[in-house]
């Protein structure tokens, strides 16, 4: 079993930067992807970044178009996403989730956390 519980979450202007936080805890964390999902209001969950176990792979929704960086510290069982440049689309609650392996597709993960809210203002 893997717990995660997001943070960082607020708003943001348009434009700006946020740097959300996922701590995880469980049994092997290190041996598991980590990934970000964010979902809307009447939208479906939709992949944002993913990372690989031992940091050195990273996916990235197609959307996310640079603006998004993933990272993992192992040593303190977190992962990051470090939001540049937000729009107002990228409003949505994000999710962290983790699984045995890395993938682009939200719902191969087996573990979520809450949620953070982001709302990005214009």
């Amino acid at each position: 079993q893997v717990q995660l519980v997001e943070s960082g979450g607020g708003l943001v202007q348009a434009g700006g930067s946020l740097r959300l936080s996922c701590a995880a805890s469980g049994r092997a964390v290190s041996d598991y992807a980590l990934a970000w999902a964010r979902q809307a209001p009447g939208k479906e969950r939709e992949f944002v970044a993913g990372i690989s176990w031992n940091g050195h792979v990273t996916y990235y929704g197609d959307s996310m178009e640079g603006r998004f960086t993933i990272s993992r510290d192992n040593a303190k069982n977190t992962v990051y996403l470090q939001m540049n440049d937000a729009k107002p689309e990228d409003t949505a609650v994000y999710y962290c989730a983790a699984g045995p392996a890395l993938d682009i597709v939200a719902s191969q993960y087996d573990y979520w956390g809450q949620g953070t809210q982001v709302t990005v203002s214009s």
